[in-house]
C-alpha cells in the first residue's frame, strides 16, 4: 500500500534501539500498553497524546535512550501518515458528499422500498453494509439511526430486529474492509496485499454480518424489547434537498473504489507480469489513493452536482469533510509511532522466539492479542494498530494469502466485546435509549459475535488457501 513498508522502516534501523532481553522487552511492552490503557481509561486521556506518552515509556521501560525512541516513533509516526493519511481523508470526503447530497438516503429509501416484512432487517444490514463502505463507523451511525428509528417506528417492528442488523453492517465494515484507518494501517504494518485483503474481507465479512445481524437480532429482540425513543428522531439530511442524486450513479460511486482495488487484485493473480500494459495500467488506477481520488472526483458530479450543489457549496462541503477527521488521523498517526516504537525495540524478534515453541497458530495468536488491546484500551483502532506492530514479524515466512488472513485476524480481534471504555458503546446505548445492561445484552454481545465468527471464517479459510 505504501513505499514505506514495514520491511523498509526495519531496514533503516539496522540494530534494535536497545540491548534489552526478552524478559525485560516483554515487561516493557505490557508496561507501555498498561500507560496507554490508564491514561485513556481513568484520566480519560485523548488517544493521541496517551499513544504518544506510551511509546516513550515503553523505550524507558526497555532502557533505550530516549532520542533514539523519539526517532523510532518520529519515523513511524510520519510513515503512517504518509500511507494512510491522505487515504482517510479521501475517504471522509467521499463520505461527506454521500450525506449532504442526499445520496445516502436515495440508497435508504429504495431498498426499503423494496423490502417489507421479515426481509426488513435483511434490508437493513445491505443498507449498512453499502453506506458503511466509505464512512467511519460513528458518521455511519449518526446517517442511519434516523431510518432504524423511522422503520421500527412506522413499521411497528422491534427496535432491535432493525437496529442490530444495521450496527452489525457498519461494525463489520469499520473492522474488516479497508479503506477503513484501522484495516489499512494494519496492511500497511504487516506489508499484506490491498486488494487481495479487501477481497477475502468481503469473503469473511459476508456470512459474519448475516450472523451477526439478521440472525443474532431476533434473539436481541427478545431479551430487550424497547419501543423507539422519540427524542432521537433527528431530521433527515436531504430533507432540505430539491433533488437527490439516482440510487444508480449513488452505488456506482459508493463501489467505483472497491471495484477498482479489486480490479488490481484479480489481475494481479491471473497476470503476475509486472511488465504487461494491462497490469501496469490496474497497478495505478487500482492503488488505494487512485482509487479513492477517482470516487472523489467522480462523486463531486454523481453526487455534489446532481443534488444542485453549487462550486462553492461542493468546496465547502469538502472543507467540512475535513476538520472531524484530525482526531482520527491524530490517532492512527500516534499509533503508528508505537508500532514503530515496537518494531524497533525487537518486540517482534521477541515475539517470534517466544511464539516459536507454542502450537498456537500466528492467525490465533493475533486475534488474541488484539482482543486484549481492545478489552483494556475500548478502541477498535488502537487494537488494530498495537496488534499489527507486534505481530508484523510473523508475516515474514507466509504467502500473500495468509499475510492478507492475518490482517483479517486482527480486524476481527479489534471488534470484540465492546463495553464501559469503549465510545461506540455509549454513541449506541444513547441513541437506542437503552441502559447499560441492555447495550451490554445487545450490543456487546453482537461486537463478540462479529469477533469470533469473523476469526472462525479467517481460520476456514487459511485452511483451504
Amino acid at each position: 500500500m505504501s513505499s514505506l513498508s514495514v520491511e523498509t522502516l526495519a531496514a533503516d534501523a539496522v540494530e534494535p534501539i536497545t540491548s534489552a532481553g526478552n524478559a525485560q522487552l516483554g515487561i516493557a511492552v505490557l508496561a507501555g500498553i498498561a500507560v496507554i490503557v490508564v491514561l485513556i481509561s481513568v484520566f480519560k486521556l485523548h488517544a493521541f497524546l496517551a499513544l504518544t506518552i506510551g511509546s516513550l515509556a515503553l523505550g524507558a521501560f526497555a532502557g533505550a535512550p530516549l532520542d533514539k525512541v523519539i526517532v523510532s516513533f518520529s519515523t513511524g509516526l510520519g510513515s503512517t501518515v504518509a500511507g494512510v493519511g491522505v487515504l482517510i481523508a479521501l475517504g471522509a470526503i467521499l463520505g461527506k458528499l454521500l450525506a449532504d447530497s442526499g445520496g445516502a438516503d436515495q440508497i435508504v429509501d429504495t431498498i426499503l422500498a423494496k423490502a417489507s416484512g421479515r426481509a426488513m432487517p435483511w434490508a437493513m444490514v445491505l443498507i449498512a453494509s453499502v453506506i458503511g463502505l466509505p464512512l467511519f463507523f460513528e458518521v455511519g451511525i449518526v446517517l442511519l439511526i434516523p431510518v432504524v428509528l423511522l422503520v421500527a417506528k412506522r413499521g411497528n417492528y422491534s427496535l432491535m430486529r432493525i437496529g442490530i442488523p444495521a450496527l452489525a453492517g457498519l461494525s463489520v465494515m469499520h473492522g474488516l474492509i479497508p479503506p477503513h484507518p484501522g484495516p489499512l494501517v494494519a496492511i500497511d504494518a504487516i506489508g499484506a496485499n490491498l486488494g487481495l485483503t479487501l477481497a477475502l474481507g468481503v469473503v469473511v465479512a459476508i456470512p459474519t454480518v448475516i450472523i451477526a445481524g439478521p440472525l443474532f437480532s431476533k434473539y436481541a429482540a427478545r431479551w430487550v424489547d424497547i419501543p423507539a425513543p422519540e427524542r432521537m428522531m433527528p431530521q433527515r439530511p436531504s430533507e432540505d434537498l430539491q433533488t437527490r442524486p439516482s440510487f444508480g450513479a449513488t452505488i456506482s460511486t459508493v463501489l467505483l473504489p472497491v471495484v477498482l482495488m479489486l480490479a488490481k487484485a484479480l489481475v494481479d493473480i491471473v497476470v503476475d507480469d509486472k511488465e504487461n500494459p494491462v497490469q501496469r495500467v490496474t497497478d495505478v488506477i487500482g492503488s488505494p489513493l487512485i482509487a479513492l481520488l477517482a470516487a472523489v472526483l467522480v462523486g463531486i458530479f454523481t453526487l455534489g452536482r446532481a443534488a444542485g450543489f453549487s462550486k462553492g457549496r461542493i468546496s465547502a462541503t469538502v472543507e467540512k469533510s475535513l476538520a472531524p477527521i484530525a482526531g482520527v488521523l491524530l490517532i492512527v498517526a500516534a499509533g503508528g509511532g508505537f508500532k514503530q516504537t515496537l518494531i524497533d525495540a525487537g518486540v517482534g524478534q521477541m515475539i517470534l522466539d517466544i511464539s516459536k515453541d507454542w502450537s498456537i497458530p500466528a492467525l490465533l495468536l493475533a486475534w488474541l492479542i488484539a482482543v486484549a488491546i481492545r478489552l483494556a484500551t475500548g478502541s477498535a483502532t488502537v487494537a488494530t494498530i498495537s496488534a499489527a506492530g507486534l505481530v508484523a514479524p510473523l508475516a515474514a515466512d507466509m504467502s500473500s494469502t495468509h499475510t492478507a488472513l492475518l490482517v483479517l485476524a486482527i480486524g476481527a480481534g479489534s471488534l470484540f466485546f465492546s463495553h464501559v471504555n469503549d465510545a461506540g458503546f455509549w454513541l449506541v446505548k444513547e441513541y437506542f435509549g437503552m441502559s447499560v445492561g441492555q447495550t451490554l445484552k445487545t450490543w456487546s454481545v453482537m461486537e463478540t459475535i462479529i469477533s469470533v465468527v469473523g476469526l472462525g471464517f479467517v481460520l476456514l479459510l487459511s485452511l483451504v488457501l
